[in-house]
């Protein structure tokens, strides 16, 4: 049976992940995020700041009809090529949104007032700062609670700062707000069991059969050499609906049973 929900996917921006300057912390941020709503992501991309790659990696998201978040680049300074990138994938104009401008003009109205200093609209650099704001032709906002610079969506493609602070509860809030009728919180599980002895290649007929005989899982296959408790073995399991899990979970221990392998714990993951 095919899942009728979309893939989730991730796009990370910058040539300060690529060099090693920065970590990235979004991917494991998102999967906490994907995890905890019952959803998986199925897959990700790093692209540094060179516009032409940039613009083909946005054109395969566009194509897709995945879910996708993208990360980085999304500034006003000339390493920033995110949203120019994104309009031209679409073969639209870049424009102000009204309401992102209301928005930078308000946080520029705050800083002022935070500094003490009056509020000059038409002073080069605020006027700059509107660049911001400046999204391809037909995007929506997505609200950023930390300093009130939006992101934008177009589609089912969502971008936002690389800034965690910033990123991470403006993902969450594009979760919650667009997706909460994919959540399927409680509706997934992972059951496996820990196989001594034996080699994936030896198993892989078995794994074959569990999906054969049982499409609407995933089989997993996890080996380890070091683990500091069960040394080298293989995780071994199946994952997906709880009522489709269990009878693939007993058709993979009957194959491992007839295969004589030594087995250690079973697992249960939700």
């Amino acid at each position: 049976m095919t899942d009728p929900r979309p893939d989730i996917g991730l796009i990370i921006v910058g040539d300060e992940i690529l060099s090693g300057k920065r970590a990235d912390k979004h991917l494991p941020k998102l999967v906490e995020l994907l995890g905890a709503r019952g959803l998986q992501l199925g897959w990700a991309e790093y692209v540094g700041d060179q516009p032409q790659r940039i613009t083909a990696t946005l054109e395969r998201a566009f194509a897709s009809g995945d879910i996708v978040f993208s990360c980085g680049g999304i500034g006003a300074t000339p390493d920033d090529h995110t949203r120019q990138c994104a309009a031209k994938a679409l073969g639209v104009e870049l424009e102000l949104h009204p309401q992102a401008e209301a928005l930078i003009r308000e946080r520029m109205q705050d800083t002022a007032r935070e500094q003490g200093v009056t509020y000059e609209p038409d002073r080069p650099d605020n006027v700059h700062r509107l660049n911001m704001g400046v999204f391809p032709k037909g995007a929506t906002i997505i609200p950023n609670p930390y300093n009130k610079i939006p992101g934008f969506t177009v589609g089912s493609v969502h971008f936002v700062p690389g800034f965690p602070v910033m990123a991470w509860p403006m993902m969450e809030s594009v979760l919650d707000t667009r997706y909460s009728h994919l959540f399927q919180r409680g509706a997934y599980v992972e059951k496996s069991v820990i196989v001594f002895g034996s080699m994936e290649a030896t198993l892989t007929p078995l794994m074959e059969q569990v999906e054969r005989e049982h499409p609407e899982v995933k089989v997993f296959s996890l080996p380890s050499v070091d683990h500091p408790t069960y040394g080298r073995h293989i995780d071994l399991g199946v994952k997906g609906a709880p009522d489709q899990v269990d009878p693939a979970y007993r058709t993979l221990l009957d194959g491992l049973a007839r295969l004589k392998v030594p087995l250690g714990p079973e697992l249960v993951r939700s």
